[in-house]
């Protein structure tokens, strides 16, 4: 299948959304080939799948094209910014703080038990706390409880994917 990046430039990634969740997994936004193939974390260095499934989320290793399957297990997606992008450092601040209002209203509709945000650098620009990191926060938004993930992108050296595994593992055993 052909992908056309450049069509898929601003376009937006639809949320798969249900009503009480058990978590709604936030991205930062979509990159280019998640828009363009209409499937959430889609670029083959991504490793949410993985993480998602080190985690004790999935039954088995997902790829994006399982993504339909998450919400009978009571999993969604989302993203702060729903707005395609070649680099997440394409968002302005503004466009971050303005996600965050978008998903607490998302998250007052839906009222996912977590609202869980894999990105923590995103996570502190879009809702002010600059000091903020991985784990649970201590604030709610809405009536969910709030959590930070790292961000899953091939990019993030910090985190290797055993240690993404964990920090998935820690909210899964929270639930």
């Amino acid at each position: 299948m052909g992908v056309d990046l450049v069509a898929a430039r601003d376009k937006l990634l639809p949320d798969l959304l249900a009503h009480g969740l058990d978590v709604l997994f936030c991205g930062i936004n979509p990159g280019l080939y998640s828009a363009a193939t209409g499937r959430h974390f889609a670029k083959s260095g991504n490793r949410f799948w993985p993480a998602l499934h080190l985690g004790g989320f999935t039954p088995r290793l997902f790829t994006a094209a399982d993504q339909d399957e998450l919400l009978p297990l009571g999993l969604g997606l989302t993203n702060i910014v729903p707005r395609a992008s070649a680099r997440a450092d394409e968002l302005s601040a503004a466009e971050l703080r303005a996600g965050a209002v978008r998903l607490t209203e998302v998250a007052e509709e839906y009222r996912p038990k977590v609202v869980a945000i894999v990105g923590v650098t995103a996570y502190r620009t879009a809702f002010e706390r600059k000091k903020a990191v991985i784990g649970r926060q201590t604030e709610l938004i809405a009536d969910s409880r709030l959590w930070v993930l790292p961000n899953p992108s091939g990019l993030n050296a910090h985190y290797q994917l055993p240690a993404l595994g964990d920090a998935f593992a820690d909210l899964r055993a929270s639930l």
